[in-house]
């Protein structure tokens, strides 16, 4: 049985806490915590080098049928995934692990509250840093594959899309996280399964036979959101469509946040 914590009515004359001071709660929380901009930064830099250096090292025998420069250019994100995914585990877990969170339900003992404070927390800060790294990706990126006539532009079809689509990528990363983070309560199990879910998922459909290969690749978390940062469709791929693809993998998080709320709700804090 879940314990209560001491609500805000029981001091006469005291309004409890609303969703916007628990929201700026969360945010100051995030922001005060010196790690979150090391996280951040690192997010940024590695997303931007690793899409640089994609476009740096291709060259004109690249170029056919699903030859994707925005993708190209973005393929840095495969990895700033599961640097997101820190921040989104943390910002739950750090609470256990300092005893905050009893203080934390005795300002809001709303735990809905609570729980939702910290998703729209988290998805405002993925996503600002998921678009400044996905546009700084794509400029620099396309200004080197522009040099070789490699390279596309903002104003071609769908590529707008997918640079915005990355920066929602990532701040689904980080939602999806943050649901694990509220399940284990544990910073290590739940960093442990966010690397297994956004990535390690991926090459472990290779050990199945290859007529299940094709039906389970484009439920693979990474294969479905990615499908939103790319421009070309290859049919023989079997891949989701851009939003269809994002759907999936959004469906991934509600299922992990869904989850980690019941867990919060449920159990003692």
């Amino acid at each position: 049985m879940r314990r209560e914590a001491p609500t805000a009515r029981s001091v006469p004359g005291q309004q409890r806490a609303g969703f916007r001071g628990a929201l700026r709660s969360e945010l100051t929380k995030i922001r005060t915590v010196r790690s979150t901009y090391w996280n951040l930064a690192a997010m940024i830099a590695i997303t931007v080098i690793i899409g640089v250096l994609a476009c740096a090292l291709t060259g004109p025998g690249a170029v056919g049928p699903g030859y994707d420069p925005t993708y190209l250019s973005l393929e840095g994100f495969v990895f700033g995934q599961l640097i997101i995914a820190v921040l989104g585990v943390l910002t739950f877990t750090s609470e256990y692990s300092t005893g905050m969170i009893h203080m934390s339900l005795t300002v809001q003992p709303r735990r809905k509250t609570v729980f939702a404070a910290k998703a729209v927390a988290v998805a405002i800060l993925a996503l600002a840093a998921g678009l400044a790294a996905s546009f700084a990706s794509f400029l620099l990126g396309q200004t080197i594959l522009a040099r070789r006539d490699l390279g596309t532009s903002l104003s071609q079809p769908h590529v707008l899309r997918a640079v915005i689509g990355a920066g929602l990528f990532l701040a689904v990363s980080g939602l999806l996280a943050l649901g694990l983070g509220a399940v284990f309560r544990s910073t290590a199990a739940a960093s442990t399964m966010a690397i297994v879910v956004l990535f390690v998922s991926l090459p472990l459909e290779t050990f199945l036979p290859s007529t299940a290969q094709t039906v389970v690749d484009r439920w693979i978390p990474l294969n479905a959101g990615s499908q939103i940062w790319s421009t070309v469709s290859v049919p023989s791929a079997h891949q989701f469509s851009p939003w269809a693809g994002f759907a999936v993998f959004t469906a991934y998080a509600v299922a992990f946040l869904g989850i980690g709320l019941v867990r919060f709700l449920w159990r003692d804090a």
